[in-house]
């Protein structure tokens, strides 16, 4: 059987570097934007129960269900964050750390979803509250380097700090592309190793393994990720023979935080 060395590339916001999101989502009735009360409470006790020297920005996005005209569910969905927004304001959160405020419309379901559709819709009728949080300290996991070295044992973790995705998407940014092309100059360097690049995410509700694409609008986001990295080895010459590709979701967490867990991995199977 063969051992894997694992080398981690981290898949983190766009917006800083090393950051991390915490995500809480409020739910709302069909047609409905305004909170009640209770809804309002737990909105703002969420921020204060977050450390508030981590909380470098907010963002706010608004959904819909997929039922209605596309119109009428953006104008719907910007309602709801904009709602939540007024309503952190007047509890006191400051505007200028409010980066974001946006409706994205209706979320379109699988069209192999038939069980569970007006749950499944229920939870699409909401908004994501998003804190982006300061970095904590690097990750320190025995076995884990920042970059290929000339004499690993099998099991040795290389990991990348700059391999950046914005969110929700799979396209490579210039920054991931920039990191991309310095393991391609190792793998070239160390032909021998072969490997499988496993993409993951984080932060999906429970009852959710995968994230959707934004650019597809399908649950695929962990294995279009791994895609987009086995693509540009591709483009960089090193040989398909030597490369697989799987997402995995979010079923692979380290242990060590969310901002941790938005990466793709390239799993050494042979060397």
């Amino acid at each position: 059987m063969n051992k894997f060395l694992v080398i981690l590339i981290s898949l983190f916001s766009i917006l800083l570097h090393a950051q991390e999101e915490v995500v809480q989502s409020v739910y709302f009735d069909t047609g409905k934007f305004h909170l009640d009360d209770k809804q309002a409470t737990a909105v703002i006790d969420f921020i204060k129960n977050t450390d508030s020297t981590r909380i470098e920005s907010i963002q706010i996005f608004g959904y819909t269900d997929d039922v209605g005209k596309e119109a009428y569910n953006y104008k719907l969905s910007t309602n709801r964050a904009t709602e939540i927004k007024n309503r952190l304001i007047d509890s006191g959160i400051k505007n200028k750390i409010i980066v974001t405020i946006e409706g994205k419309g209706r979320i379109l379901i699988d069209d192999d979803v038939v069980e569970n559709l007006p749950e499944k819709r229920s939870k699409n009728r909401r908004v994501d509250l998003v804190l982006n949080l300061k970095a904590l300290p690097k990750i320190e996991i025995p076995g884990f380097y920042s970059t290929i070295q000339k004499n690993h044992i099998v099991g040795d973790h290389i990991y990348l700090e700059n391999l950046l995705f914005e969110r929700g998407s799979s396209k490579l940014t210039f920054q991931a592309k920039t990191q991309l092309d310095k393991i391609a100059k190792l793998l070239l360097k160390y032909r021998k190793l072969e490997f499988e690049i496993q993409g993951h995410v984080c932060c999906t509700p429970p009852y959710q393994k995968e994230a959707i694409d934004r650019e597809t609008r399908k649950r695929n986001l962990s294995s279009n990720r791994a895609e987009s990295v086995y693509k540009y080895l591709v483009f960089k010459k090193i040989a398909k023979t030597r490369m697989t590709f799987k997402g995995y979701g979010n079923s692979v967490p380290l242990g060590k935080g969310s901002e941790y867990d938005r990466r793709v991995e390239l799993v050494i199977t042979k060397i």
